[in-house]
């Protein structure tokens, strides 16, 4: 079977179970577009091993930078400044997204910035109660699957394991019976 043929046969089925995984039994637990975002960058890395790690090990980097950013924002209101305050929070906090690089586990600034974005965008773009204290904002120190960081970490890490698996999946698809 030819390689692009195999590899969009093994990501239809494995990208199918995973949704079914992630909108069924595991919903809650992980988010179906967070896992295709570390399943995409763990072929935008490389798709092998050290792929697994950079996508792996870039991705929850860049979801703890945000949600340490995202504490700041919370919890360090400076209402004098407006926007200016988180304007300069990410400024800061970015720096030291990018700043890793020279680690090799860091080396794919990509990774980082998936995380980092995917982390704030889930946590500012949900439903919010400030009064009621509910929603991934009031929750960014829970130890639950309430908590942004641990729900986004858990996705990347399972989005990554499931671009290996399709990778391994499409080899095995695409390797020729030996010859007797």
């Amino acid at each position: 079977m030819p390689q692009l043929t195999a590899l969009s046969l093994s990501i239809a089925v494995l990208g199918a179970i995973w949704a079914f995984l992630a909108l069924g039994p595991l919903s809650g637990f992980v988010l179906v577009w967070a896992g295709f975002i570390a399943w995409g960058c763990f072929f935008h890395c490389g798709g092998d091993q050290k792929a697994l790690v950079k996508t792996i090990v870039g991705n929850a980097y860049g979801a703890i930078v945000a949600w340490i950013a995202l504490l700041i924002i919370v919890n360090v209101p400076v209402p004098a400044l407006g926007t200016v305050w988180p304007a300069i929070v990410v400024g800061v906090t970015v720096f030291f997204l990018v700043i890793v690089a020279s680690i090799e586990p860091l080396s794919a600034v990509p990774a980082q910035v998936y995380g980092y974005a995917a982390t704030v965008a889930y946590s500012l773009h949900q439903p919010t109660d400030a009064t009621a204290g509910t929603g991934p904002l009031a929750s960014l120190t829970s130890p639950s699957f309430a908590n942004p960081l641990v729900l986004l970490i858990v996705s990347f890490v399972l989005g990554a394991v499931f671009g290996l698996l399709s990778g391994k999946l499409a080899g095995a698809l695409t390797k020729k019976p030996a010859m007797a």
